[in-house]
């Protein structure tokens, strides 16, 4: 016996609900087309380097010149991963001039930084030689040049280039798509940050310098001042008393300078050995990205 099938009568919907039916599926089939972009290639909106570097750059920045070094890798180092992402939102935004203008003033100031604080830790260094030996002539040498060296830190701490330093906005069609506003916002953030952090760790250096620097040359004129007073007093050999005494109390003061001294400039070596490696990756990073740059910009123009 053959089986029964149950007949059904099919109505067409009403418009209104045709319309709604079409409305909800041509939004699945937009949900769709989006989740399958994400997952090939993901906007910058979800990008999880992208939110990344956002997070980074607006952590509180560290109050050490070491972890402030650190710091300014961190978002180096994710800056220059994103731009090496091959998306056209990354790219149209690093096409900008301003972002390599930025990158070639970074470069040149770790580049003199760096130079004025090697000159400066070797001049130091000449001064603690000066001042265990009590050489005022050669103590007088080495403070000069220690001084000079670091006027050339202060120059650079002080310089308004790397905290007016900031990026303008990518040159794109308009409508500006959402994805390129994003990343250029971003970007701009992270090189701001590079910018401010790198200034406040050359500051924080200055400071511990300038301390430096003006105990050393304080010691470097108590010295020498004593030791005129020691050729004085020998040769006032009718006032051999009372010359003693004080010369015992000027000297324990002096004792007291040096001391302070020495300190001083132990600080600012043991300051310099532990950003001279932050600062050599922070520059190598710098000169990476802007090779990155230069390596899109050919691409784009080829």
């Amino acid at each position: 016996m053959a089986p029964s099938f149950g007949r059904s009568i099919s109505f067409p919907l009403s418009p209104a609900r045709s319309s709604s039916s079409s409305k909800e599926k041509g939004k699945g089939n937009k949900a769709a087309a989006r989740h399958v972009r994400s997952i090939s290639l993901p906007s910058s909106r979800t990008h999880p380097l992208l939110a990344h570097l956002q997070t980074t750059v607006r952590a509180a920045q560290p109050a050490s010149a070491p972890a402030g070094l650190a710091h300014i890798a961190a978002v180096a180092e994710l800056l220059l991963l994103l731009l090496l992402l091959p998306k056209e939102t990354t790219s149209s935004f690093a096409e900008d001039s301003s972002l390599l203008d930025a990158f070639l003033v970074l470069a040149d100031a770790y580049g003199a930084f760096q130079e004025a604080v090697v000159e400066l830790k070797r001049h130091a260094a000449d001064v603690q030689a000066a001042l265990r030996r009590r050489d005022a002539a050669r103590l007088a040498s080495a403070v000069r040049a220690q001084r000079q060296a670091h006027k050339d830190v202060a120059r650079i701490a002080s310089s308004s280039i790397l905290r007016n330093l900031f990026i303008r906005p990518p040159h794109a069609p308009q409508p500006l798509q959402i994805e390129v506003v994003e990343v250029s916002g971003v970007l701009a953030e992270a090189v701001s940050c590079i910018a401010s952090a790198s200034a406040a760790v050359f500051s924080a250096v200055e400071f511990i310098s300038s301390a430096a620097t003006t105990a050393a040359a304080a010691t470097a004129s108590s010295l020498s001042s004593s030791s005129k007073k020691a050729t004085t007093n020998i040769i006032s050999l009718v006032k051999r008393k009372s010359t003693a005494s004080s010369s015992s109390s000027s000297s324990s003061d002096n004792q007291e300078k040096e001391l302070a001294a020495l300190q001083r400039l132990q600080d600012l070596h043991d300051c310099i050995d532990q950003i001279e490696a932050g600062s050599d990756k922070v520059f190598r990073t710098i000169l990476h990205t802007r090779v990155a740059l230069l390596n899109i910009q050919t691409n784009n123009t080829c």
